[in-house]
């Protein structure tokens, strides 16, 4: 195992950082410890291959500098990353060189969040009751008691456990801290015959989830194997899409996108509190989805709540960090990396009653936040055209969120990651698609 040591004691080094903001006469200063213990297992096939603990430790300091431009007040902002190992004369010279470049990176004056300060807070949930060791071992276990497909296999996976120590302090008394832990990893499945094919999976936990990953690879070996029976035969035309898993929240990203400040202020996105998302509804759910903290701050401090974003398909919070939403003047809310959807209405099996594209696995499948025009290119889709279902692969998804967001429907059946809550499946009516046979008639 291979472990990165810390030099100096954690106090020691926020005194050393102190020190060095006074004495190079940076007034306004926001440091960022993180500190981290990570258990990292590979494994090739079945064989584990290397396993790793890793401690790292570093302070993220970003320094802000005030000034006026033609009159007008400014504030520039830079950042530096600082590590234990490193020198007091050494912290100075990053911390100079730091206020020089926030002189010339100036924005329009912003105020920074108010004063934060608590007792450490514990981390919460099933992740928190093991090490990150037994962590690691357990989804393991779970990833592999999976690999029992007889016609494909997990070709390899890595998995990362961690324990994250988070401690934000600033100039004007801030001082909190909280702990998180995580678990991120990857694996390749492959099936050989007919056609030798491997297919990339990334997956993302921070609960003791063993039985959600346990089913994703299941599903992921039995599509592989499909895919390696999948024939370039689906006709271009338009279809009614069904979308799942990370498919679905990534199209879903777009709302959370579009409510944003960093979206609303520079113009990119003209919604605002009260907006319809859904203005020509055709027998579609009205969205109902919620921006989740998985953090008791965001990186700036300020304090983190779910807040519900999109209600009956209405606009019900801008969100963003300190700048944009002091722009735009509202209240401050921090970055959220994770939503839920609280929709679903059918079965799984019931939307697939009717003719579907079921497109499960694509080349890479982008959301465009600035368009809402979202595709990829298909490696494999189940085509229902009333009477039997064709294993497909070839041709491209070419979709606006827009077109069809008043017909949207959602299982009833969840799906669960890190970052997204919801329904496991979303069908969006009349998508384009360019197939890999000529438009039928």
């Amino acid at each position: 195992s291979e472990r990165i040591l810390i030099r100096k004691d954690a106090f020691i080094m926020i005194d050393i950082i102190k020190n060095a903001l006074k004495e190079a006469e940076i007034k306004t200063w926001r440091i960022n410890e993180k500190k981290e213990h990570t258990a990292e297992v590979f494994f090739i096939r079945r064989r584990q291959d290397m396993r790793r603990i890793r401690d790292t430790h570093k302070y993220n300091v970003e320094v802000f500098c005030d000034y006026e431009k033609d009159g007008k007040p400014m504030r520039g902002r830079s950042q530096v990353t600082i590590v234990p190992s490193q020198s007091e004369q050494e912290v100075l010279t990053l911390l100079k060189e730091a206020k020089h470049a926030a002189s010339f990176a100036g924005n329009p004056y912003y105020e920074l969040p108010e004063k934060q300060a608590c007792e450490p807070i514990a981390a919460a949930g099933s992740l928190a009751e093991v090490s990150a060791e037994e962590a690691a071992k357990r989804f393991a276990a779970a990833l592999f008691a999976a690999d029992n497909d007889p016609r494909a296999f997990v070709n390899s996976a890595e998995i990362f456990s961690k324990q994250v120590k988070t401690r934000i302090l600033g100039d004007n008394g801030t001082d909190v801290c909280y702990y998180k832990n995580d678990v991120d990893g990857e694996f390749v499945v492959q099936c050989k015959e007919p056609e030798d094919v491997e297919v990339y999976h990334a997956f993302g936990y921070d609960n003791l989830n063993c039985d959600a990953l346990r089913e994703k690879v299941t599903t992921a070996l039995r599509e592989v194997a499909d895919r390696a029976i999948a024939r370039a035969e689906l006709p271009s035309g338009t279809y009614n899409l069904i979308l799942s898993g990370e498919n679905a929240a990534e199209v879903l990203s777009y709302y959370i996108a579009r409510s944003s400040a960093g979206m609303v202020y520079p113009g990119y996105s003209t919604w605002k509190v009260g907006t319809d998302v859904q203005p020509e509804m055709k027998d579609g759910e009205r969205l109902n989805m919620t921006l989740r903290a998985k953090v008791p701050f965001s990186s700036e401090a300020i304090p983190m709540k779910d807040r519900s974003v999109i209600a009956d398909g209405k606009v019900e919070t801008l969100h963003g960090g300190a700048r944009m939403s002091y722009y735009l003047g509202i209240e401050p809310t921090g970055d959220y990396s994770a939503y839920s959807c609280e929709n679903g209405s059918v079965s799984f099996e019931e939307m697939k009653k009717e003719p579907y594209l079921y497109a499960v696995t694509f080349s890479d499948f982008q959301m465009d936040t600035m368009s809402g025009h979202f595709g990829g290119e298909i490696r494999l889709a189940y085509l229902f055209d009333g009477e039997r279902v064709r294993i497909v692969t070839g041709g491209s998804v070419n979709g606006s969120i827009n077109a069809c967001s008043g017909g949207m429907k959602f299982t009833t059946e969840r799906y669960d990651s890190k970052n997204y809550s919801g329904p496991f499946a979303v069908m969006l009516p009349g998508v384009r698609v360019a197939g890999s046979l000529a438009e039928q008639e």
